[in-house]
């Protein structure tokens, strides 16, 4: 459950299921730059009463910003040149109201825009965060944990820096733009299309900048996103890297990336440079024509002096919404890179997605049958082919082979993790293809090499594997997988409180704890993968009695290397090159002098060694 946050306006809440035209299936359409403006403008649209308050106060804002030059105008000619101190006097008050409810539309505009951005950033962080857990396990290998972090962190936070900034300062310019042009040529149409002589000459600069820029911003948002990752990974990979002495190596290909992203920035911010010094000399251009030939026109009495004020402050009121936008221009485009790679992760396709129609698992036997399975990672070739295999329920299966031969791509089938390309498998005679995946896996356990452990306390880790277990229940899935005794000897004993992935405890330990979790989840179908390795023998011993106690009554599926850990499984396959090539127990195996008795020689020799 997501906390509340206390917030001072009641802000309309963006449901988290949004239409699935805006938020998914348009991957080819987070590309385009209209499209993606188009699925942020979603997101803000949910707050419409407040942000139609926004944009009141924004028509408010520029009204009142052109009301003020029209005056001091009008005082020029009406007072100021007749001398009228009473009218001016009176005038003077009137403009002093007219600035002081301008700074209070400004005041309340930015207040509440910050309020709607700051909720429609955390709703889209929070649906990103949402959308990656529902993402199958296929998306995650292909891509950098740090990558991803980027486009939860960096990438959205761009988007929320142009929301709070860019939003109100785009409609307060375009409005400025429309009155100050509507007045302009209500005074002098003829001076006006004299002060537009600038406008193509603006279009063609920012034509010419905005080519550039736009693929330069996109760039440096994916060098930034690899370089996260990158220095993602080099922090979790200290201990190999200094193991093997290559700091000198990973500094080098961090100043690499570095320099790419240096490189991507540093011209990108150089060419939207270039918008507000064009739009400053185009300004400046665009008052001396004014002032030169409203000159003229004044001395030929064709136009007042008020007249002229009016025009030269309104051409500054002309070219500043279009410098405003400009200069916005290089922060719209990074917002628009950051939220195209956000919306790229949003269109990937749900696991869960089409499973309305598919059949819950309930308890289950345990009862196992690959049926001429084949599955390849790639197009080209398959990692496994032509499979079947049968296993009873209660029995113990375990699979062996070498390095590649599709052990674990066995596990992640049955799981389905990924899918298999021909041919079934049942469970308890269930194609399990007809089945919810959060269903079967309910029903499976799992045991890996690398044992994973959150930030929390020894019971929270624990309770991982069923959330609503009881204190007690936790303490007794510990003690049946041999870990209370070590827990009870740590400072706070359950609960004392584990780093992130549990440093502070031997790797022995943590797999305890992982099988205390998988005792507690209660699991019909068990999947121990490599999990006795790199664990000394006293805990390895302690480790073995514990899954000796978990696969009681339960069908296991283990993955081994070390031989002598599955001497006693009821069946065992020998895999090669995706193929079970060999099938029977330890003893039937070793007579029969296959490739298992070979492997079984290697591994008898590497242990006496």
């Amino acid at each position: 459950m997501l906390k509340q946050l206390k917030r001072p306006f009641q802000y309309k809440k963006i449901p988290l299921q949004l239409d699935e035209k805006v938020s998914l299936g348009k991957k080819a359409k987070s590309k385009d730059m209209g499209a993606t403006l188009k699925r942020i403008w979603t997101f803000l649209s949910y707050n419409k009463s407040l942000l139609f308050l926004v944009l009141l106060m924004v028509l408010i804002s520029s009204a009142l910003a052109l009301l003020g030059p029209f005056l001091v105008g009008v005082a020029i000619d009406e007072y100021i040149v007749t001398r009228n101190s009473d009218g001016f006097i009176t005038l003077l008050a009137g403009l002093a109201v007219i600035y002081v409810f301008h700074s209070l539309s400004l005041w309340f505009q930015n207040y509440w825009m910050i309020g709607i951005a700051q909720e429609t950033v955390f709703t889209m962080r929070t649906k990103l965060f949402r959308h990656l857990h529902k993402l199958p396990i296929p998306f995650f290998d292909k891509r950098q944990q740090g990558e991803l972090m980027s486009r939860v962190t960096n990438d959205i936070e761009n988007v929320s820096s142009t929301l709070n900034s860019s939003v109100i300062q785009v409609f307060s310019s375009l409005l400025t733009l429309i009155g100050t042009i509507s007045v302009m040529l209500w005074l002098s149409p003829l001076l006006t299309l004299i002060t537009l002589i600038i406008v193509p000459l603006m279009f063609l600069g920012m034509k010419w900048i905005t080519k550039r820029t736009g693929k330069l911003f996109k760039e440096q948002q994916k060098n930034l996103g690899e370089l996260n990752g990158f220095i993602e990974e080099t922090i979790s990979g200290q201990r190999i890297i200094k193991t093997f002495s290559q700091e000198k190596k990973v500094i080098a290909e961090f100043h690499e990336k570095g320099e790419k992203l240096r490189r991507a920035g540093f011209w990108a911010q150089t060419y939207s440079g270039f918008i507000p010094k064009l739009m400053n000399v185009l300004n400046n251009l665009s008052f001396a024509i004014i002032a030169g030939i409203g000159g003229i026109f004044a001395l030929n009495g064709m136009i007042s002096i008020g007249v002229i004020v009016i025009f030269t402050e309104y051409s500054r009121q002309f070219t500043r919404p279009l410098n405003d936008l400009a200069n916005q221009f290089n922060t719209l485009l990074s917002a628009i890179a950051g939220a195209e790679r956000v919306f790229d992760i949003m269109d990937e396709e749900e696991e869960f997605k089409n499973e309305k129609d598919l059949k819950e698992l309930s308890h289950i036997k345990g009862e196992v049958e690959f049926c001429n399975v084949s599955f390849s990672y790639e197009e080209d070739g398959n990692t496994v082919r032509n499979v079947n295999l049968h296993v009873k329920a209660g029995q113990t299966a375990a699979f062996v082979g070498p390095t590649g031969a599709g052990k674990t791509t066995m596990v992640n089938l049955l799981s389905r993790f990924y899918e298999r390309d021909t041919g079934s498998i049942l469970i308890d005679g269930q194609d399990i293809s007809l089945v919810k995946k959060e269903s079967l896996r309910k029903n499976m356990g799992f045991v890996l090499q690398d044992s994973f452990l959150f930030r929390g306390t020894v019971r929270e880790n624990i309770r991982y594997g069923r959330l609503e277990a009881s204190d007690e229940e936790v303490e007794k899935a510990a003690k049946l997988a041999n870990a209370h005794s070590f827990i009870m000897k740590l400072p706070q004993q359950y609960d004392t409180v584990l780093s992130q992935d549990g440093s502070g405890i031997s790797q022995g330990q943590k797999q305890l704890l992982s099988i205390a979790r998988a005792f507690l989840a209660n699991p019909g179908i068990l999947i121990l993968d490599e999990a006795t390795s790199s664990i000394d023998t006293v805990t390895e011993l302690k480790i073995q009695d514990a899954l000796q106690e978990l696969m009681k009554g339960r069908t296991s599926f283990v993955i081994a290397h070390r031989l002598n850990t599955i001497q006693n499984a009821d069946k065992i396959f020998v895999l090669e090159e995706g193929c079970i090539i060999e099938e029977g127990t330890h003893e039937s195996l070793l007579i029969h002098e296959g490739f298992y008795y070979q492997l079984h020689g290697k591994a008898a020799v590497g242990a006496h060694a």
